[in-house]
């Protein structure tokens, strides 16, 4: 895919790009390099690039912010929770959302 912000195609390793909580937008490298140099810059409080929501303060907040966007059957959160239920090894749970999030579009 690519960036919602430049339009630039994402790297093929979707590791490499960050995946917003709040809205599940995966953007560039670029973008989020950019996003953090204007908030230093002008001393702003951290946000999404995309959506300008405030980031959350802890990886726990993250993760509920991430199940909420499950909840709502968002098709890039529900196929990242079946990369991560694969990473730890529970691939009956990973197919069910994969096979979900592909259904809802997220090829």
């Amino acid at each position: 895919g690519d960036c919602p912000i430049c339009c630039l195609p994402l790297p093929i390793d979707a590791k490499t790009s960050p995946l917003t909580a709040c809205c599940s937008k995966i953007i560039c490298n670029g973008c989020n390099y950019a996003n953090q140099i204007r908030e230093v810059k002008g001393k702003l409080q951290p946000k999404c690039p995309f959506c300008r929501h405030q980031l959350p303060k802890s990886q726990e907040e993250a993760a509920q912010i991430r199940m909420k966007r499950v909840e709502v059957n968002d098709p890039v959160a529900i196929g990242r929770l079946g990369r991560r239920l694969y990473n730890e090894g529970d691939y009956k749970s990973a197919f069910h959302h994969y096979k979900k999030a592909a259904a809802l579009g997220n090829a």
